[in-house]
């Protein structure tokens, strides 16, 4: 017998900066996916979008990444991934995707292989010369933190029937795409996204939205043939405290002196004006005791 079907929920964005609620979207979403579906949520990625989106006001990839990693420094399970920032150009939401899965992909081949030293060394002689194999997943692991984390959350899930760590190395892991309502909104919208794109990214992967009480997207789905045809791979999940913090409306409050504490981490607050971004020149820190 099998166990949970393990998941990394993957959410893009601008992080423009990093809000709590960006944070609280990871938790619901895991709380609602271990409740009602044989999911098992074994991490959580950020991925800030590349500088050449294009947004307007948005800051630079560096400082975006910064302020997510100063975010999450009190999250266990929920990691920052640069990957997107790092490319030459924008890269499409499917193709973050599809990298992160390959990404996984790799990891967990490799953790297999490291069972059986016989194949990792013909494997590591072949694709690397001579190269140690622990050594080479060493340096993927330093390269790409959150990996070694991945590998630690595998080896907690329970399995029905025994199995333990080493079990959940041989059992596949899907990222999903976790979003908004507004993400879900977008793809009805000409011109916004390619088809093939929205059939990968549903199809493929899947989507975990987070929506607002009073927001029906339901309907949305029903008005949509591709996305009627395949709404069993959307979960829809209701957000009943409600809370409209958007990083829209923070940098605007910055703009204009005012405070944002609990709306950001402390962290955060403290390197937007240490760094003088979205316009706090001359604006007393509101970080203060």
């Amino acid at each position: 017998m099998t166990g949970p079907q393990k998941v990394v929920l993957l959410a893009c964005g601008s992080y423009n900066p990093p809000t709590n609620l960006h944070l609280r979207m990871f938790e619901l979403a895991r709380d609602y996916l271990h409740r009602t579906t044989n999911f098992h949520v074994i991490a959580g990625l950020i991925s800030p979008v590349h500088d050449k989106y294009g947004k307007e006001g948005l800051a630079g990839s560096n400082d975006r990444c910064q302020m997510v990693r100063l975010a999450l420094t009190s999250s266990n399970w929920i990691h920052l991934s640069d990957w997107e920032t790092r490319q030459e150009e924008w890269t499409p939401t499917r193709e973050v995707l599809q990298h992160h899965q390959r990404l996984i992909r790799s990891h967990l081949y490799h953790l297999r292989l490291s069972n059986d030293p016989k194949k990792m060394d013909l494997m590591d002689s072949a694709v690397n010369g001579n190269l140690d194999g622990t050594v080479k997943r060493q340096r993927m692991d330093n390269t790409v933190p959150w990996l070694s984390h991945l590998t630690t959350s595998l080896a907690s899930v329970p399995v029905t029937g025994g199995g333990g760590g080493r079990h959940m190395q041989h059992e596949p892991v899907t990222v999903k795409l976790l979003c908004g309502a507004d993400l879900l909104e977008s793809f009805g919208k000409p011109g916004v996204w390619k088809e093939e794109d929205i059939e990968t990214i549903i199809g493929k992967f899947g989507l975990v939205v987070i929506t607002r009480e009073g927001s029906n997207p339901y309907k949305f789905i029903y008005e949509s043939d591709t996305l009627s045809r395949l709404q069993r791979n959307i979960h829809i999940v209701t957000e009943w405290i409600t809370n409209e913090v958007s990083s829209t409306r923070v940098r605007r409050a910055l703009k204009r002196g005012e405070s944002v504490k609990y709306l950001l981490q402390d962290p955060v607050i403290d390197f937007i004006y240490k760094h003088v971004l979205y316009d706090t020149h001359n604006k007393p820190s509101v970080n203060c005791s």
